[in-house]
């Protein structure tokens, strides 16, 4: 049986005012995904101020998997919930090949649905 190193990834958060950015630095894969969704949804539930904005920076990404991107669906959940706008910041083309081909590129990036005007 061949016991491959376990993938890494290292995640630096930073907050100014109501925006969370979380710099990517690594593989976000089956073994590493867990980690970026539990701190971005402990940052969303743990501030006493509301956050605005997420921010993830992939300008560091080596690769994403399917888990990856079913990790980005359920942070894009979470801080839709909560009426933030989450950013994906710097994808590599792998990913935003990745994105588009599995038809979710629009439903992560698209702008928050501005609240309609009554009569």
């Amino acid at each position: 049986m061949n016991h491959l190193p376990p993938t890494e990834l290292t995640l630096t958060l930073h907050r100014e005012r109501a925006t969370l950015t979380v710099h990517i630095n690594g593989e976000l894969d089956f073994d590493t995904c867990s980690g970026l969704t539990d701190t971005v949804i402990t940052a969303l539930a743990s501030n006493d101020k509301p956050l605005w904005q997420v921010r993830l920076d992939f300008s560091s990404l080596a690769c994403i998997d399917s888990s990856g991107l079913s990790a980005l669906l359920m942070i894009h959940r979470r801080t839709s919930a909560l009426g933030a706008t989450l950013y994906l910041d710097n994808p590599p083309p792998s990913m935003q090949r990745m994105l588009r081909i599995t038809n979710v590129w629009d439903h992560l990036t698209a702008p928050p649905d501005s609240p309609s005007e009554g009569p």
